[in-house]
């Protein structure tokens, strides 16, 4: 038989696989459901080999259990607007929809040569009106209940840009376009309320037993629930028209006689008095608005103060402690305020060593002397008794807290609380291409919906991006409207949404991806939860949380009748790459360099090439492998197979020729194993009678059903890639089958059995194999093999056999045998005796089915 042609079978094959619409599913609920979904791609461009690792995995899944009889979802679509678009379409002179558009036909065909059971006709791009109606529909629905609303926020400003930047995209206080010095500046911003359901997700997490730990764990912590204390402490000197006292959560209350000072936001309330009255202090708000607003930025940054002159009275020993602006305190969380006790927290003693201010050990480990316990370089932050408090002294913490809440209580200056760290997520977006927020501005009815029957509200394609800012504020027309209440003029909403928006919620519209409402409730009832959600670890908190409250809002609205919206999680490694830089520095792509003499030169000029670390696949560093070059020279199915096999599917893969070809050679070598006995195989009916050969081979094919089975169940991709190499030399040991029967029945079942393992991974060669053994079905559509529970066990077992330690031979048993039969074939082994040399035994060991150790 001739090699396999993948160049041949695979477009064949995938040509069949469209023709019978074979992937394409409906709701059945006589069957079991199985929804199996990958995050779904940005239209950026090209795709590299790096980015189809996911898809493949979640094939395999798809294809897996279909044959185990599921009704498998397994739908693609596009994460389509966003901020690229819009920047690829001032550099290219062209509009973000023929870019975006144009990318989304290039990308759907690179995937197709990857030979996914995808439903396409369920195809979604988010920037599509007739999807993002229906995400204006939920949004005016979240209106209606409160969880949509507008307020004044404090965002990080591009004065060149003139748009809102998100903490990722300030680059040392400047616009990561831009260059500019970004500020913090109040703007009336669009919001969901995802605070109102904090404790629900976070008990949630409880409930996601199929998600990583680690997820879940990062999940927790952004969340952040803490128990304390909302105290309230009087001020001294502060500005006659500000509030005279403080209001501070903390979750540390114990530690309330090393406090040494109190600090407030800069945006907080009482700043803007003290700022009104002192230049220097408006002077230090300002340089505090040019960095970035998120707690990561504020937590590295240097801790600066400023002092208000205002003073802080202890509630219980009466001294004054000053009030200072800081720079790394947050308005967001707690009240913006918080009293400093630098003994016990990094942040705190940085800022008290910095300003000269006093630095008390209130906490001190058991057994240690009040006297003399002090603090050097760093906090103590462990656990242990309180000192230098007072009435405090000698309680452990817990107790301290306690009394120190009742006291408070009692004085009516406090309460205890709970507090998330979880901010409500703010959705305005100042850019073209996102989903229009639907809504009217009337300077006599106020803030208005717009009515749903002109819902979608569309983008108009006639933009311009030849000034800074939103081409939606600058169009002529587009945002001009009559107020569907009064009918005067008024003005449509010009921010757009947040893109984490549009994918909070497409797994839903996948279910019923062409009804005329956001949902059909009787298809998402179906469907939803997805059963296996696969993407990569950086989406671990926000779209994942994003998507969990978006799920628990509309569920509100009445579209959704869940809670979770992915049963279960995995999070895939990378694959990476070789990096290859020429002398100049410059990036070069792998197909541009060839390996020589343990290094590496540019074939166009022969020089020397720099080999870099194996990094993750970008399209900036070139160290990018596209899917059309391992098609054309090895098969998609040797890609699949490599993607699977090199290591466990959650760590990084590195990509590599040698490993390419050698998922090649395996494909190779499966058609021979298949093709080359084909004459001698016999029926597949099992005869009477079963020799000792046909049986192990038997033995060996539903063994590999089983560890197959529950590899592909565990993700454990690579061990089941294992498995099947296994079944192969098993097979070509087994060679040609003697003339009876039994070993030709043998033969053909093992065969079979190994081409639907394998389908999951190479389906296109496991079909051509599939027809070759004579089936006029396609393997698309036959079940996964039951193993047989009387085949599971070996029939014979061999024990290695040691004299005083070294090996001497070995025996071979039914397992379970029985110790004196087994201790008497090990004595008898030549090896032995001859190792032995007449000396006298002093004990043997048998390890049941394992080893047998004779002691001299």
């Amino acid at each position: 038989m001739a090699r396999y042609n993948p160049k041949d079978a695979e477009a064949r094959w995938q040509e069949k696989w469209a023709q019978s619409d074979c992937f394409k599913v409906r709701e059945d609920p006589s069957r079991p459901k199985y929804y199996v979904l990958e995050m779904f791609p940005y239209p950026s461009g090209r795709i590299h080999i790096g980015h189809g690792r996911n898809y493949v995995m979640g094939d395999v899944v798809a294809r897996y259990k279909r044959a185990r009889g599921f009704n498998v979802l397994h739908p693609m679509g596009w994460d389509a607007f966003g901020l690229p678009a819009e920047n690829a379409a001032i550099a290219q002179k062209t509009s973000p929809a023929t870019w975006t558009y144009a990318n989304i036909e290039t990308m759907k065909a690179q995937l197709k040569l990857l030979g996914l059971s995808l439903d396409w006709s369920r195809e979604i791009a988010t920037c599509g009106p007739e999807y993002y109606r229906h995400q204006q529909a939920l949004f005016l629905d979240l209106l209606d209940l409160g969880l949509a609303y507008r307020k004044e926020s404090l965002v990080n400003w591009d004065p060149v840009d003139m748009t809102v930047l998100a903490n990722e995209q300030v680059i040392d206080g400047c616009g990561w376009r831009s260059g500019a010095p970004v500020e913090q500046r109040k703007l009336t911003q669009w919001f969901f309320k995802i605070t109102a359901f904090a404790q629900d997700l976070l008990d949630g997490l409880d409930t996601l037993e199929r998600w990583p730990e680690k997820v879940r764990v990062m999940q927790a912590n952004w969340i952040g629930r803490s128990e304390g204390l909302l105290m309230t402490l009087a001020l001294e000197g502060a500005p006659q028209a500000a509030p005279q006292e403080l209001e501070i959560f903390t979750t540390r209350p114990d530690t309330i006689f090393g406090m040494s000072f109190c600090a407030i936001a800069v945006n907080h309330p009482l700043a803007e008095h003290v700022a009104k009255g002192n230049a220097q202090a408006a002077a230090f708000i300002k340089d505090c608005q040019h960095s970035g607003t998120s707690q990561a930025v504020l937590e590295t940054a240097e801790k600066k103060g400023f002092n208000t002159g205002i003073k802080v009275r202890h509630p219980f020993s009466g001294a004054v402690v000053p009030l200072y602006l800081a720079n790394f305190v947050l308005m967001d969380y707690g009240t913006g305020a918080l009293f400093g006790c630098p003994a016990h927290d990094e942040r705190d003693l940085e800022f008290a060593r910095k300003y000269g201010l006093p630095v008390v050990p209130v906490v001190i480990p058991d057994g240690a002397d009040p006297a003399t316990f002090a603090i050097g370089d760093e906090a103590y932050t462990g656990e242990g008794r309180i000192a230098n408090s007072a009435f405090l002294d000698g309680l452990d913490v817990a107790s301290a807290k306690q009394e120190i809440a009742s006291r408070f209580e009692g004085m009516g200056k406090g309460q205890r609380t709970v507090n998330y760290r979880l901010r409500d997520w703010g959705i305005s977006r100042q850019r073209y291409w996102g989903c229009p927020i639907p809504v009217i501005h009337c300077e006599t009815c106020g803030v208005l919906p717009v009515p749903r029957s002109d819902l979608p509200v569309r983008l108009p394609d006639d933009v311009s991006f030849d000034r800074p800012g939103n081409p939606l504020e600058h169009h002529p027309s587009w945002k001009n409207v009559a107020c569907p209440a009064c009918g005067g003029a008024a003005r449509r909403e010009t921010d757009t949404m947040d893109t984490f928006v549009d994918s909070s919620w497409y797994f839903a519209r996948f279910t019923a991806p062409h009804s005329d409402q956001p949902t059909d409730h009787s298809c998402a009832d179906y469907w939803l939860p997805v059963d296996q959600y696969i993407g990569g670890i950086e989406h671990a908190i926000l779209h994942l949380l994003y998507a969990r409250f978006f799920t628990r809002a509309i569920a509100k609205a009445g579209h959704l009748s869940i809670k979770e919206p992915f049963a279960g999680l995995f999070t895939q490694g990378m694959i990476v790459h070789e990096t290859y830089r020429d002398s100049s520095g410059a990036w070069l792509f792998p197909e541009e360099i060839e390996k020589r003499d343990g290094g590496a030169i540019a074939i166009a000029t022969g020089a020397p090439v720099t080999v870099g670390p194996a990094e993750k696949m970008s399209k900036s560093k070139k160290n990018v492998v596209p899917p059309e070059a391992i098609v054309d020279t090895y098969g998609v199915d040797a890609a699949r197979w490599f993607m699977l096999s090199d290591t466990p599917p959650e760590r990084d893969s590195e990509w590599t020729q040698a490993g390419i070809e050698g998922a090649w050679r395996f494909a190779q070598r499966v058609w021979r194993v298949v093709t080359e006995p084909l004459d001698a195989l016999g029926v597949a009916t099992a005869p009477a009678a079963i020799g000792p050969r046909a049986d192990e081979l038997r033995r060996a094919a539903h063994r590999a059903i089983a560890s197959v089975t529950d590899d592909i169940e565990q993700f454990r991709f690579n061990r089941a890639v294992a498995r099947l190499y296994e079944l192969v030399n098993n097979i070509q040991t087994f060679g040609a089958p003697g003339a009876g029967d039994d070993e030709k029945f043998a033969l053909r079942e093992a065969l079979e059995i190994l081409v639907v393992l394998v389908n999951p991974m190479m389906p296109h060669l496991a079909e051509e194999a599939w027809t070759l053994l004579g089936h006029e079905t396609m393997l698309v559509d036959t079940p996964w093999p039951q193993a047989q529970a009387e085949l599971l066990t070996q029939s014979l077992i061999t024990l290695a056999v040691q004299v005083n330690g070294k090996r001497r031979g070995e025996i071979t048993f039914p397992p379970g045998a029985p110790e004196a039969e087994v201790r008497e074939a090990a004595m008898a082994l030549d090896g032995v005796q001859r190792a032995l040399e007449g000396k006298p035994v002093k004990r043997v060991v048998v390890v049941a089915d394992r080893i047998v150790n004779i002691v001299a």
